[in-house]
């Protein structure tokens, strides 16, 4: 009375057929297996990181999460950007990305460059301007991206500014 076990890519009913929403039943009654090569880069960019989807609205039918990963290249720093009313959570998996922001709790506007590592986690609140960065010459940066909205959510923007401060 045992399911057969699945390979991977073949999600968690093997018997119900092809890729999601391809088999008649709908995405939200099953469960859903993304291999890693098959993420989808087709979601909203910023210069200087590429940006693939595992778990979105799209892929999956997820209505409150998106999920996926982030690469940024040797030397290489991303736009500056914000991620709207999304709350995004990041897991760095390799290299050593440095995420940059402004803070705007002091009498002037500092600079703030966080300096991670594999396994360190990093939280970005809603709408806060910030960019990614990653200053070895030779290993490219990756993290894990979850954020509370079921899209990417990317605004990129021409500079970095402290939140409440974007008309100064």
């Amino acid at each position: 009375m045992s399911e057969p076990t699945t390979n991977p890519g073949e999600g968690f009913h093997p018997h119900l057929g092809g890729a999601a929403g391809q088999s008649g039943t709908p995405l939200r009654s099953r469960l859903h297996h993304i291999r890693a090569d098959a993420l989808d880069a087709g979601t909203a960019q910023t210069e200087g990181m590429r940006r693939f989807a595992a778990v979105s609205g799209r892929t999956t039918g997820s209505e409150k999460l998106w999920m996926g990963q982030t690469h940024v290249a040797p030397s290489t720093s991303s736009s500056d950007h914000h991620h709207g009313e999304s709350e995004t959570a990041i897991y760095v998996v390799s290299g050593h990305p440095e995420f940059v922001f402004l803070d705007g709790s002091g009498p002037r506007p500092q600079e703030v460059r966080l300096r991670t590592g594999p396994g360190d986690y990093v939280f970005v609140p809603p709408f806060v301007p910030h960019r990614e960065e990653n200053p070895d010459p030779s290993e490219e940066a990756v993290v894990v991206i979850a954020r509370s909205t079921q899209e990417a959510i990317v605004v990129n923007l021409p500079r970095l500014y402290v939140l409440g401060q974007e008309d100064g």
